[in-house]
């Protein structure tokens, strides 16, 4: 009996050791396993929607906006508009003193009855010299130097006349009127301050003919020209609503290039409706230009086109470009990097659009939930170490 009961102890201990070392041995594998998958980090391969957008900074500007100068010299007397005033085409603006405007037009139209005078004068020698060449009193020569008289004093009346109409014009002008319906914008001078118009038309009035459609002048690089075309869709914010996306499209691509540090740049011209008014002339616009947009495509993050690990096996190998494998019209192959039994694996894909943080896949043998390697989660260990190793503990 006791010997029986020594065996079957003896027996039930080498079962729980060799069943202690098989889980222990299990546990084990399964650390190497997960320690080996927690290396890498990674996301999975879906389906979704890709925008590809090229951007550049601009500023808002009204459609039409029309600078109101004065033709004439002369000291503000009166100021009819201020800014944000809503006018109507042919509405004062503002008043010149016309002192000397009107003294000088008093000045032409004396000048005016002086000539018509003289021309009077000149009618009645004419005529009292026809009749004395007829009777053969005076020469041919007079009477054709009184004809003269007559014509030069005419031409001086016209000459008058003509001063006069100038003269009245610029009397006009004093008074400066809007020449469209609008808003004003801008407003230059103030009361009492004397405007000069002797070589350039100075600027008194902005006025903005319609701020509901407004228009972004916006520069884009060269290597992203090429992919803007007329009628394009265009995102933009503006600061003063962070929180807020307008829409727009483009109106105009201008063919004159701007070169500053020698970066070859072209104007852009956005057209932008603000039927609330809540955009201002001048704003900061950040544009977006919509040149590509993909519906349910298969996506993979920008990222994963970056990563390459140190050490991968079984790496395909890429034919050189215009080589027989590669069919004419694929466009360039990336390789990304999916975690296969612990271990990251090489898959070659042909990129579509991006939008900075997914890239489409035109073709590949990917998957929707692949998990894509897009970078590790530790750094490297030191060689000869591997993690979950076991170690025996010496006494």
């Amino acid at each position: 009996m006791t010997v029986s009961r020594f065996l079957f102890n003896r027996w039930t201990l080498l079962l729980l050791i060799i069943a202690a070392g098989a889980g222990g041995w299990y546990a084990w594998q399964k650390q190497s396993s997960a320690g080996a998958e927690k290396k890498y980090r990674t996301v999975q391969s879906k389906n979704g929607d890709v925008t590809q957008t090229v951007s550049a900074n601009g500023t808002l500007n009204p459609v039409v906006l029309v600078n109101v100068g004065t033709q004439v010299s002369g000291t503000v007397m009166k100021l009819r508009a201020d800014f944000n005033d809503h006018v109507k085409a042919g509405q004062i603006l503002l008043e010149l003193d016309p002192a000397l405007l009107s003294a000088q037009v008093k000045q032409t139209e004396a000048g005016v009855s002086s000539a018509r005078a003289a021309l009077d004068l000149a009618n009645a020698n004419e005529a009292r010299a026809q009749n004395l060449f007829k009777q053969e009193y005076i020469s041919r020569q007079d009477f054709d130097v009184s004809t003269q008289a007559k014509k030069s004093a005419q031409a001086q009346l016209e000459q008058a006349a003509a001063q006069l109409q100038k003269d009245r014009t610029n009397f006009n002008y004093s008074v400066i009127r809007s020449p469209v319906s609008g808003v004003v914008v801008s407003r230059n001078v103030d009361l009492g301050q004397t405007v000069a118009a002797s070589l350039q038309t100075p600027t008194l009035f902005q006025i903005a003919q319609d701020l509901r459609k407004m228009q972004i002048y916006s520069s884009f690089a060269e290597a992203d020209i090429g992919n803007i075309k007329v009628g394009q869709p265009v995102i933009f914010s503006v600061d003063a609503f962070p929180n807020r996306s307008f829409k727009a499209d483009v109106r105009q691509i201008r063919l004159n290039a701007v070169t500053q540090q020698n970066v070859v740049t072209y104007n852009v011209v956005v057209n932008v409706n603000n039927p609330d008014e809540v955009l201002m002339p001048g704003m900061t616009a950040y544009v977006s230009v919509i040149v590509a947009e993909k519906k349910d495509v298969l996506l993979v993050p920008s990222a994963a086109l970056r990563f390459k690990p140190e050490d991968v096996a079984n790496e395909p190998r890429q034919p050189r470009r215009g080589g027989p494998r590669e069919g004419r019209g694929e466009g360039p192959r990336a390789t990304v990097y999916v975690l296969d039994n612990g271990a990251p694996k090489a898959v070659q894909i042909r990129p579509g659009i991006t939008d900075g943080r997914n890239v489409e896949v035109v073709s590949s043998d990917l998957q929707p939930g692949a998990d894509i390697i897009v970078g590790t989660t530790e750094t490297a260990k030191p060689s000869g170490t591997q993690p979950g190793a076991f170690r025996m503990r010496l006494f």
